[in-house]
């Protein structure tokens, strides 16, 4: 597998076409929805279990030792909405791969990562292949956790590649801007936010992303925050 080496800020015109395509077919989703088709079912969150390998732990126990709640809880909420996703359409996928990808897509915005050079995600994507080979998961697999955080917030890029790839961008894009909220009952979303609360996300999670377009203007999440994605973050449909 080619793995992603550089991520830089996009050229506004095509992310502001691929952002618009985003919202056009978000519409049409949700009047789908309105019209009564392919319309959701309640999940019980005890259904959408999570990985318990000895490598699942151990990078669980990585992500807890370095992350705040907001953003360790982002990342659990993240698998949980992909994987209810995955449930609507009948997607399968390889749960280790999703969740180690998930769980570790923004460790490149903490410390001692967020201040090496890069955009953030591909931080997190060297990090998480580097100490998922070094706890000898395969090679293949951890390709595909790294690829999975290198593109999961590249709107028009990221659904485009392995199934689990798909999924982390599916599963961020409820939490942090709505995005496919849709297509999970909001019975289901409740459950899946009192089982790993938000803890003040929009503006805590906000404040992280604007350090790093400060620090590195040049890096890929400062061409969504130039197009607004903050203000998308601000009227996701949660409280916080």
């Amino acid at each position: 597998m080619a793995l992603t080496t550089e991520l830089r800020r996009p050229p506004t015109v095509g992310l502001a076409l691929r952002l618009a395509n985003l919202e056009m077919r978000g519409a049409m989703r949700r009047l789908l929805r309105v019209l009564g088709v392919h319309r959701p079912l309640d999940i019980d969150v005890d259904d959408l279990p999570v990985p318990d390998s000895q490598i699942a732990r151990d990078a669980t126990a990585l992500v807890t030792g370095c992350e705040p709640d907001f953003i360790l809880n982002h990342s659990m909420r993240t698998y949980l909405f992909g994987a209810a996703i995955a449930s609507h359409h009948n997607m399968t996928f390889d749960a280790e791969v999703f969740y180690l990808a998930a769980l570790m897509h923004d460790i490149g915005l903490v410390a001692p990562y967020d201040d090496l050079p890069g955009s953030f995600e591909l931080i997190g994507a060297r990090t998480s292949r580097e100490f998922l080979l070094d706890h000898e998961f395969s090679l293949a697999r951890a390709d595909m956790v790294h690829e999975a955080i290198a593109l999961h917030a590249a709107v028009g890029k990221a659904d485009k590649g392995s199934v689990e790839g798909a999924l982390v961008h599916f599963g961020a894009g409820v939490d942090v801007m709505g995005v496919r909220a849709e297509d999970i009952t909001a019975s289901t979303r409740a459950a899946i936010v009192d089982a790993w609360p938000r803890s003040n996300f929009k503006t805590d999670f906000t404040r992280v992303l604007r350090e790093q377009v400060n620090a590195k203007p040049d890096c890929h999440i400062a061409g969504l925050m130039r197009l607004g994605f903050g203000y998308k973050l601000a009227r996701a449909p949660f409280s916080e």
